[in-house]
C-alpha cells in the first residue's frame, strides 16, 4: 500500500514537472535575483536588522493562524497588508541602487564601449599607492573615490572638474594642507581625475567606532551606496584605510593595500604575480 502511494505521489510530481516551461524558470530566477541583491545591498549593516524583524513579524503571523491567536493574528494582517510600502520606504536607499546599478551607462559599455586596459589600472593603482604611502608618512589627510560599474557623475557635480591624467604629484598638490580642494574627495574615472573637492554622502551604520573621523565616515558613506573603492589616509594617525561595500578596511601596509586594489579593480592578482615572476626569471 505505501509502495502504490510513493510511486503515484512520483508520477504526480514528475506529471507537475514535466509542465514546467522556460518562461516559469526565468520567472523564479529573475525574483530569485532580485532577493539576492536586496539581501547583498542590506548585508552587514544596519538594515539587516530590519529584515530579522519583518520575518519576526511573518513567524508571529503564521503562529497566531495555527494557535487560532485572532486578535495578534488580525493585528500582524493589518501590519502585512501595510508591508509594501513600509519595505519602499526603509529599503530606499537600497533600492535606488539596485535600479542605478541595472541601468548604468558603464555597464553597457562593457559591451560596447572601451575599457582601460589591465596595465593601465595597474599603472594607476601603482601611482596611487604611491601618492597615499607618501601623504601618511606626512600625517596628509586624504580621500579617493575609484568609480566602478556605477557611474558617481552626481558626486562628481559637487566638486571642482579636473579632468586630468592621475600622477603622484598631482594628488599631492590636490591633498597638500589649506589648498582649496584639499577637504573634499577626488573621483578617479579610469585612468583619469574626474573631479575633486567633492561632497560624499556620511554613514548612517550606528555601529561605526567612535574614533572615526569625518573622512573614514564619508568613505564608508560613499561604498555603501555605490560599488566604488574608496581610499582614506588619516592624518591623525598616519594610516591608510580601504572602504568597500560599507565595510573598512584600516591600518593597511604598502603592499596589503596594493594587493586590496589589485582585487578588487583588477582582479586575478596571483596569477599576475605568477607571470610577473616568469618573465622575470626569461630577463635574466
Amino acid at each position: 500500500m505505501r509502495g502504490e502511494i510513493m510511486v503515484n505521489w512520483l508520477l504526480r510530481l514528475w506529471s507537475d514537472f514535466r509542465t514546467i516551461g522556460i518562461g516559469d524558470i526565468l520567472d523564479v530566477l529573475v525574483i530569485a535575483f532580485v532577493i539576492y541583491r536586496l539581501l547583498s545591498s542590506v548585508r552587514k549593516t544596519s538594515t539587516g536588522n530590519v529584515i530579522k524583524g519583518i520575518v519576526v513579524i511573518v513567524a508571529v503571523l503564521i503562529l497566531s493562524t495555527l494557535f487560532h491567536l485572532n486578535v495578534v493574528n488580525y493585528l500582524m494582517g493589518q501590519v502585512m497588508q501595510m508591508a509594501v510600502v513600509i519595505l519602499i520606504i526603509l529599503f530606499q536607499p537600497e533600492l535606488r541602487r539596485l535600479l542605478e546599478q541595472a541601468g548604468n551607462t558603464n555597464r553597457l559599455g562593457l559591451l560596447f564601449g572601451p575599457r582601460a586596459s589591465a596595465g593601465d589600472t595597474e599603472a594607476v593603482i601603482d601611482t596611487v599607492v604611491t601618492a597615499f604611502s607618501d601623504m601618511a608618512k606626512t600625517r596628509t589627510g586624504a580621500l579617493l573615490v575609484f568609480e566602478r560599474n556605477l557611474g558617481l557623475g552626481d558626486y562628481a557635480a559637487t566638486g571642482t572638474q579636473v579632468n586630468a591624467i592621475i600622477t603622484s604629484e598631482l594628488l599631492k598638490s590636490i591633498f597638500f594642507p589649506n589648498t582649496p580642494l584639499h577637504d573634499g574627495a577626488v573621483l578617479v574615472q579610469g585612468n583619469r581625475i574626474l573631479a575633486a573637492g567633492c561632497m560624499l554622502p556620511m554613514s548612517s551604520n550606528p555601529a561605526l567606532s567612535r574614533d572615526l573621523g569625518m573622512r573614514h565616515k564619508a568613505g564608508i558613506g560613499m561604498s555603501e551606496r555605490s560599488d566604488a573603492v574608496v581610499v582614506i589616509a588619516s592624518e591623525e594617525t598616519g594610516t591608510i584605510s580601504v572602504a568597500i561595500d560599507g565595510m573598512l578596511k584600516r591600518r593597511l601596509d604598502t603592499e596589503t593595500f596594493r594587493t586590496l586594489l589589485l582585487q578588487e579593480l583588477v582582479g586575478d592578482t596571483d596569477g599576475r604575480r605568477k607571470s610577473r615572476r616568469r618573465s622575470g626569471k626569461a630577463k635574466l
